[in-house]
């Protein structure tokens, strides 16, 4: 084996076995040289370890049937052959240990520590790149994009990361991230492990220009010049929490990327054939018409939603691909799934940077580079097939058969358990002899990380650094072209708006027209009507008894718009910090088009509302004052809702942004001139910047100016004041609650 623990079952037919193993070598040599074989053996390339990923990638796209255009012919010369090999494996499964060779040949590669093929090999089918889980899932084999982009070069020399954690008497710095050298190339996977804290998740969203935080230090170059802000066009970042829109199916949140990202260039109709090109290109095909689902909504499996989320980036055809431990939470399957899109991702030309957590011995050798991270500390930055053999050097070896990526998160965590003791490491705590020092007669932690953070240092990091000051392989042109200094939009302002608009009107039109909020509306206006049923206005007890029925109306109508618009921002922060910085959409398109998308499903209830009111309780009979009534419920209702954005984008916080608004609304309505008649003079400005205040004055001008000039000690006037006051709260509050939407945004670094 190429680890060098390769281990052989003793058997007395071992000569024998060993014969007949490399008779089968040499037949599938043969095989693969004549021109029929070869068109149906390419998909393994991958697996064979004596073929480069260069050779593996030619072969698949000039014969792989899902690459090659689904040839039927193909796919049958396919599986006969495979059926073929595992006829041969039966007559060698007796006894001896496959020899390298032929398990090559065989498109198997058990290059991991120490692993014997038991005696039930024979029933395993041979794995290939043509019989991964797409192909019982979809159909056929996803086609990555192949499209050309421009190769970016990532290099990163002592990156640096430290946090300022305030105390209650003094700050404590703490070092994140501490010196990270490494460098990947377009067609490279470089693969982020170490155990939970090390700093993976920072250092990759130092690498996507995702922090911009004074306390980084080191450098961090893109085909050799600094991050710029025209490189989020050609980046693609997944983040860990597959933040999607629950309400939406699986082709309309692809579709909607695609117009707000994809180039001015296309065309809608080219746009949306890309979305479906990569609906196919990842399997999602089956559920395309699915939604996507959340906490209390069922939608796609978690394979899926995550596919989706890599789809949401790879939509525009990046240079640069960032993932944020892709494959958390999934099984073994579906997590090579995931890692094997990957691998093809990077073999059209792309630079992939992904974090992982204890990936299976599969999905360990997909990877072209690893970088192991143990407290913020470089352990190892090389390829990921010499990192056993680089911790054997340091005299770090598995003492057991066990996964590469368990020994090494092992060692990262300072687990020397089943691993064996460097002599120096046995040295150092003979020397020292504390009980401080040792566990058990083994070396502490805290010693096993110095030791290797000391070993990388000494022996590797210089000459890691050395390759980085070799010139990338691409002239001055491509190199400019990284940093373009005008900032380009995939959709113009009126284009992000009527994108935005459609699809915040199909993910909330779910919320307002769930039972409860219509059963909560319709409860209370049919109570309200009982109450005041037929109520008259002739008498002066009957016209208080109506006043104190538009004051509620007034409160209600003032009161629950706010408690709904609080939750707008807050709730979608997560996917406006996303798409911000990824910059999809201007935020000043974002915000009329949310605040807008909104105002039609909002008035239908209160229409509702009004009919039923009305009519039952007998209000003023003729059109004119219904529907001046209607008008005035709807100003109420938008100023209403401009105080609950204000509050929500100001705070982002649900709890602190609910109790200011409670004690916001009640102040209003406590000085809305129903409870209170004479205010005294220092406080009387309250009721000028209620809402609530002036919606009431309105509702009695419409329905009793023709009866009396003064109600309940409350003059009614022309109600230009009142109007104009609501006007002006309307678009007050909206531009405050902007301006706080674009202090955080620069606050977030988004």
């Amino acid at each position: 084996m190429q680890s060098g623990f390769a281990m052989e079952r003793p058997n007395s037919s071992s000569g024998i076995m060993r014969t007949k193993s490399d008779q089968l070598a040499e037949t599938a040599a043969a095989a693969m040289r004549s021109p029929t074989s070869s068109e149906a053996t390419t998909g393994g390339g991958d697996s064979a370890g004596t073929f480069s990923r260069k050779s593996s990638r030619r072969n698949i796209l000039a014969a792989s049937p899902g690459r090659g255009g689904g040839n039927s012919k193909n796919t049958h010369i396919r599986k006969s052959r495979s059926a073929q090999m595992k006829l041969e494996l039966d007559e060698v499964s007796s006894g001896a240990a496959l020899s390298r060779a032929s398990s090559a040949s065989l498109g198997l590669s058990f290059s991991f520590t120490g692993f014997v093929p038991p005696d039930e090999i024979a029933d395993f089918k041979p794995f290939s790149d043509d019989d991964t889980p797409d192909d019982l899932e979809a159909g056929r084999k996803p086609k990555i994009q192949a499209e050309p982009t421009l190769p970016i070069y990532l290099k990163f020399t002592d990156v640096t990361y430290k946090l300022i954690l305030k105390g209650m008497r003094s700050n404590v710095e703490k070092e994140i991230l501490s010196g990270i050298t490494g460098s990947v190339n377009p067609g490279e996977v470089l693969a982020l492990m170490g155990p939970s804290g090390s700093g993976k998740t920072t250092l990759l969203n130092l690498l996507g220009g995702r922090l911009s935080h004074p306390a980084a230090g080191g450098s961090v170059t893109y085909n050799d010049q600094p991050y710029c802000k025209s490189l989020k066009s050609k980046i693609g970042f997944v983040t860990q929490d597959d933040v999607l829109f629950p309400h939406l199916t699986v082709r309309e949140t692809l579709a909607y990327a695609a117009q707000l990202r994809l180039p001015k260039t296309l065309t809608k109709q080219q746009k949306e054939k890309r979305a479906m090109d990569v609906i196919y290109e990842l399997g999602l095909e089956r559920c395309q018409d699915t939604m996507i689902g959340g906490s209390f909504v069922r939608g796609v499996s978690g394979g899926e939603r995550k596919r989706v989320c890599i789809g949401n980036e790879i939509i525009i055809n990046p240079s640069l691909l960032f993932l944020d431990e892709p494959t958390s939470g999934l099984d073994s399957t579906t997590a090579l799934k995931i890692v094997q899109m990957l691998h093809d991702i990077a073999e059209a030309g792309k630079t992939v940077i992904t974090t992982i957590h204890q990936p299976s011995s599969r999905l360990f050798h997909k990877f072209d580079k690893l970088i192991l991270l143990g407290k913020g500390n470089l352990l190892y930055f090389g390829k990921a097939s010499e990192a056993l053999v680089y911790f054997s050097s340091i005299g770090c070896s598995p003492l057991i058969t066990m996964n590469p990526a368990e020994f090494l998160l092992d060692l990262a965590n300072g687990n020397i358990n089943d691993v064996s003791i460097p002599s120096e490491l046995e040295d150092r705590v003979q020397m020292e002899n504390s009980e401080t020092e040792t566990r058990n007669g083994k070396p502490s932690p805290a010693v096993v990380h110095e030791y290797l953070v000391e070993a990388y240092e000494t022996r590797v990091a210089d000459q890691e650094k050395k390759k980085l000051m070799v010139p990338i392989p691409i002239d001055e042109e491509l190199k400019l072209k990284v940093c373009n200094p005008k900032r380009e939009w995939g959709a113009s302002w009126w284009e992000q708006y009527s994108i935005l608009f459609r699809r915040g009107l199909k993910e909330r039109r779910h919320d307002y027209f769930s039972w409860l909020r219509v059963t909560q509306v319709t409860a209370t206006a049919t109570i309200l009507g009982l109450l005041w049923w037929q109520s008259e206005s002739t008498s002066p007890r009957g016209l208080q008894d109506q006043a104190g029925l538009l004051f509620f109306i007034a409160v209600f109508w003032g009161f629950f718009p706010v408690f709904t618009a609080i939750f707008t921002f807050p709730q979608e922060r997560a996917m406006l910090s996303k798409e911000r910085a990824a910059d999809m959409y201007r935020l000043s398109a974002y915000f009329v088009a949310r605040t807008t998308s909104d105002l039609p499903l909002d008035l239908i209830l209160p229409v509702l509302f009004i009919i039923i009111v009305y009519f039952m309780a007998g209000l003023r009979m003729d059109a004119g004052s219904f529907f001046l009534t209607m008008l005035t419920v709807f100003l109420c209702i938008v100023a209403a809702q401009g105080l609950g954005l204000a509050i929500g984008a100001t705070l982002m916080d649900l709890k602190r942004a609910t109790t200011l608004a409670s004690v916001t609304v009640m102040t209003f309505m406590l000085a809305g001139g129903y409870f209170v008649k004479k205010v005294p003079i220092f406080i009387s400005w309250i009721r000028y910047i209620s809402f609530n205040y002036h919606t009431y004055k309105l509702l009695l001008k419409v329905q009793y100016e023709h009866i009396t000039p003064n109600i309940n000690g409350m003059k009614i006037d022309s109600g230009l004041e009142e109007v104009s006051a609501l006007v002006a709260m309307v678009f007050g509050y909206r531009l405050l609650a902007y301006i706080s939407l674009r202090r955080m945004k620069l606050q977030t670094g988004a």
